[in-house]
């Protein structure tokens, strides 16, 4: 079994290698693990070592095929777990992430399983985000942000990228969150500005980086 430490730096592998099929730089990942780049370094030879991941020094590190499954596999229990405490125990999303960062650690994948089908077997945890399946498959479509989609037109918001807890709230304040219907009434770039418009009426007001955080589909 691997230990949390390895299962971390996969796990942070696969999420920064998921919008790009580039290496992950050893920067990037230093700054995702907050720790210095030199016990990045001694760490991912450690990984390569063990088959985990690839490493090509000065340039980044990718995942093998073995790495890639043990990183789905933690994404996958960090995932439930947060759709377990949102659904089930009715925990603050804002607030989740903290407690399926230790969990995922502890959950075998008997429990895994049982928890799984207790959900309803989701497609996407309380933020949106995917959930790998039982064979390791992971959804990586891409979709438009309130920074990017078309204005005037009915959308749905499917995913909220920025899960701090600041954000979260802000979001779930707001109607932000998954499922919710909006439509982008102005987007002004001179002065960074995206208006949005709610089911009830009531207008929002995003700046352009906030609006790249919140990934929407059209909607009816």
């Amino acid at each position: 079994m691997a230990s949390s430490t390895v299962e971390d730096y996969l796990k942070h592998i696969l999420l920064l290698s998921e919008s790009t099929l580039e290496l992950v730089s050893m920067g990037d990942l230093a700054g995702a693990l907050a720790v210095v780049p030199g016990t990045v370094t001694t760490m991912v030879k450690t990984l390569a070592d063990e088959g985990l991941v690839e490493h090509q020094p000065r340039q980044g590190v990718r995942l093998t095929a073995e790495g890639r499954r043990v990183a789905l596999n933690v994404l996958r229990k960090h995932r439930l777990v947060e759709t377990f405490l949102v659904n089930v125990l009715k925990m603050d999303w804002a607030s989740v992430h903290t407690e399926a960062e230790r969990l995922e650690h502890a959950i075998s994948d008997a429990v895994l399983d049982r928890l799984d089908a207790l959900l309803g077997h989701p497609a996407t945890d309380p933020h949106g985000d995917p959930i790998p399946s039982a064979r390791g498959r992971l959804n990586t479509q891409v979709y438009a942000t309130l920074a990017t989609c078309a204005t005037a037109a009915p959308l749905r918001v499917v995913r909220v990228t920025d899960q701090s807890g600041e954000f979260l709230r802000f979001a779930e304040q707001n109607g932000l969150a998954p499922g919710t219907p909006v439509r982008v009434i102005d987007r002004n770039l001179a002065a960074g500005l995206v208006t949005l418009k709610r089911p009830d009426g009531q207008t929002v007001a995003l700046s352009l980086a906030a609006s790249g955080c919140i990934l929407v589909t059209p909607g009816k």
